[in-house]
This record gives structure tokens, sequence and C-alpha cells, in this order.
């Protein structure tokens, strides 16, 4: 059983950048795809990134591509989401996730979320 748990999230104008990380405990971190989504106040929760077991191949959701980067140090048993060039429609509770693959939409195993805020 892994638990996870998400921070760095915070208050930041539009254009800044954040950092979120996503903490695993457990011994079986590595072996799992990880991901990260985000769920806007009426919205429902949708998948913004994801990275396989090996970090060595990632997904983006195309609102993000090329301004988010999603990452992980499998010996900290940490997921990463460096978010630049951020945007108000970024504004969400972001969420990290276990998932079947890097190439799924699913999770199957969530953190409790951590909000992002971004002001005009």
């Amino acid at each position: 059983q892994v638990q996870l748990v998400e921070s760095g999230g915070g208050l930041v104008q539009a254009g800044g950048s954040l950092r979120l990380s996503c903490a695993a405990s457990g011994r079986t971190f590595s072996s799992y795809a990880m991901g990260w989504f985000r769920q806007a106040p009426g919205k429902e929760r949708e998948f913004v990134a994801a990275i396989s077991w090996s970090g060595s191949r990632t997904k983006y959701a195309d609102s993000v591509k090329g301004r988010f980067t999603i990452s992980r140090d499998n010996a900290k048993n940490t997921v990463y989401l460096q978010m630049n060039s951020l945007k108000p429609e970024d504004t969400a509770i972001y969420y990290c996730a276990i998932m079947p693959s890097y190439n799924s939409r699913r999770g199957d195993a969530w953190g409790q979320g951590t909000q992002v805020t971004v002001s005009s």
C-alpha cells in the first residue's frame, strides 16, 4: 500500500511558477507509473501529466504541454510537477496519483490534494 502526500501549492500571479511535490510512502514506489490531475471549482477532475515508473516516458494534457514538466526521484520516493507560465485557468486542486501506466488517464490511488491559485 502506498500513501501519497502533495505539497507546494499556493497563490501565484499569472506568468509565475510553482513546483509541486508528491511524497510517497511504501517500498514499491518505483514500480508505479505516477500522474498529476487537477480539479477546478465546478468541474470534473482532469488529467494533467503522467510519468513512467523509470521516469523515461512522460505524457501531458494539451493544455499544459510546454509549460509543465513532470519528473520523479525514485530514491526519494517523490514525483514533481514544475509549473511555469501559469495562467488563471490553471487554478485548481492538484492531486497526484498512482496510475496503471503512463499511457492511462486513470488514477488508482490518490493524495489529498494541494491548492494552486493563479491570480490575473
